[in-house]
């Protein structure tokens, strides 16, 4: 019922910065929250932020707070991600997702989400 693709991942140096971009698509007016999560090798799905689409809302986890913005763009059903002072560590493939309709308060939760993108990889050299 929603299509989430992403893009602007890439490869960039420590300290760098860069965009990630998710397009929506589908019954966007039953959106409740977009979040983006980011999976690296080995490990498992972990939230980065999240918004909500009616009232503006926005979380962050604590490992990127101060370096990443999450916005969006209603007229165009876009969620951005703006990541910058970027670490090694923040190397992973990173998600959209979106939850509809059903409040919740648990947003930095994956399970939450029913609609995923493909991914888009981010690798920060050191």
């Amino acid at each position: 019922q929603v299509q989430l693709v992403e893009s602007g991942g890439g490869l960039v140096q420590a300290g760098g910065s860069l965009r990630l971009s998710c397009a929506a698509s589908g019954r966007t007016f039953r959106i409740y929250a977009m979040g983006w999560f980011r999976q690296a090798p080995g490990k498992e799905r972990e939230f980065v932020a999240a918004f909500k689409w009616a009232v503006g809302s926005t979380y962050y986890a604590d490992s990127v707070k101060g370096r990443f913005t999450i916005s969006e763009d209603n007229a165009k059903n876009m969620v951005y991600l703006q990541m910058n002072s970027l670490k090694p560590e923040d190397t992973a493939v990173y998600y959209c997702a979106a939850r509809l309709d059903i409040a919740t308060t648990q947003l930095n939760s994956p399970a939450e989400y029913g609609y995923w993108g493909q991914g888009t990889q981010v690798t920060v050299s050191s």
